[in-house]
């Protein structure tokens, strides 16, 4: 009986020294190159593949596009109109010209020209008008340039919403990184525990095979192993969706297999606040926006007062009619000035001018807001990180001193003046600290990431 209680305890001090050694083991299985069918992802790759392929940041890119065609296409007003039109039409009715008796003049030899009143009538065949007209703007040209400022301007606010976009893609790739690594790291875990709890189970087991053990231990080996199973399996699902997530902000196919590596803790203090409040004010796109806006505003209110200028225009102009009779000339070509002018619009642009004026002053309170609230998150975000770092150090320190008690209390275990029951729990307290620390790491990486993207840096 002594020797069948003496190897029981051999048995359980082995378990106890493998999960001793376990979280280094955890950190060897990260480490551990996959087959060579699965791909590796670091993170720095899969922020660039993210940049390249992510499909919400492409429609933001392509926005940018967009108002470039449409600066480009209103650039075409400032060069000459050209126009051509034809006129086919059947007169319904004759419309007669009446030549009065000597209307085109007394003369003493021939006499009256005509002689006595004559009537011309039109036929009412087909007949057509062609005209065309080049004409070159002028004084539109001061307004064209101020419309097309103001397009310049969101084509410009375009390019920020995709800075905050890339920014907010890399944020997002960063954190479902993390939160992958995170997972992976727990489930070599769990798979750690069910085997433990397999060879615990197996020597529980035995020693009930031999009435060394009571039944009811053996249950509860038994739950545990289940337990542990149930988590591990709970993880792996985890980690599926968490791989499905990450593929599609890649922009790749949702079922792609990769496996991770671990990210070192970043070291060194982050930055004082006073030079990341002034590095977000003078990066962040959310500013640069804001500040666009008002300059397009302000485009704006010039682009509407210069509607007060008439439009004068260099205008040449050719008409040929066809199949007329043969009194009408072939062909109409003259060349001058073309002025538009509005003259009365009853108050119109007066309430358009006092509109924009409007919008520059909301422009401008929205400018504020926005500086006050890249600030407002600036200072949120350093302060998370802070409390972030100060708490990934203390979870280093409790995991450094859950593997001391462990020690401690298998060596006492093995000298006889320790329980089996302490031992157990100070292989639950470390397993505890290891998880607490990992939530700590995950959440500082967080941070890290969040504080990035408020400083606004790309």
């Amino acid at each position: 009986m002594r020797h069948r209680i003496l190897h029981h305890k051999s048995c359980v001090i082995l378990l106890i020294g493998f999960l001793f050694i376990a979280p280094s083991m955890l950190i060897c299985q990260v480490q551990t190159a996959p087959s060579a069918s699965v791909e590796t992802l670091t993170i720095d790759q899969a922020i660039a593949l993210a940049l390249e392929h992510n499909r919400t940041l492409a429609n933001a890119r392509l926005s940018v596009d967009e108002y470039l065609q449409r600066y480009k296409a209103f650039q075409t007003f400032r060069f000459p109109s050209i126009k051509f039109n034809a006129l086919g039409s059947q007169l319904l009715s004759d419309f007669n010209f009446t030549l009065q008796q000597g209307i085109l003049g007394q003369y003493p030899i021939i006499g009256p020209i005509p002689a006595q009143d004559t009537v011309i009538s039109s036929s009412k065949g087909f007949t057509a008008l062609l005209s065309a007209q080049v004409a070159q703007p002028i004084s539109q040209q001061y307004r064209i340039g101020l419309d097309l400022n103001q397009i310049k301007a969101k084509q410009q606010s375009e390019e920020q919403n995709a800075r905050l976009q890339q920014q907010t893609t890399v944020y997002d790739v960063r954190q479902a990184y993390y939160q992958i690594v995170q997972t992976q790291v727990g489930l070599d875990a769990a798979n750690e525990m069910i085997a433990y709890n397999k060879e615990l189970d197996r020597i529980t087991d035995n020693a009930l095979q031999q009435q060394a053990t009571l039944k009811v231990q053996s249950l509860q080996v038994k739950a545990q192993l289940a337990n542990s199973q149930y988590q591990a399996l709970q993880l792996q699902n985890g980690l599926a969706s968490q791989k499905e997530s990450l593929n599609d902000l890649l922009g790749r196919d949702i079922r792609t297999e990769f496996s991770v590596t671990p990210v070192p803790v970043p070291q060194g203090a982050e930055t004082d606040l006073p030079t990341a409040q002034a590095q977000a004010l003078a990066q962040r796109p959310e500013i640069k926006q804001a500040q666009l806006a008002v300059t397009g505003a302000e485009y704006g209110v010039r682009a509407k007062k210069a509607e007060y200028i008439p439009d004068v225009s260099v205008a040449f102009s050719y008409a040929a009619p066809q199949n007329f009779d043969q009194f009408i000339p072939k062909e109409f070509i003259s060349i001058g000035f073309l002025l538009t002018w509005d003259v009365f619009d009853w108050g119109r642009k007066n309430h358009e001018i006092a509109e924009k004026t409007l919008q520059v002053r909301e422009a401008q309170n929205n400018l504020a807001e926005a500086q006050s609230q890249v600030l407002m998150d600036v200072n949120n975000k350093f302060r998370n990180l802070q409390q972030d770092r100060e708490l990934l150090r203390a979870t280093q320190l409790s995991v450094q001193a859950a593997q001391e008690n462990l020690r401690v209390e298998t060596n006492q275990y093995q000298q006889q003046t320790a329980l089996l029951s302490d031992v157990l729990n100070a292989q639950s307290s470390l397993a505890q600290a290891n998880s607490q620390y990992q939530q700590a790491l995950s959440t500082f990486w967080t941070a890290v990431a969040a504080f990035q993207k408020a400083l606004g840096g790309d």
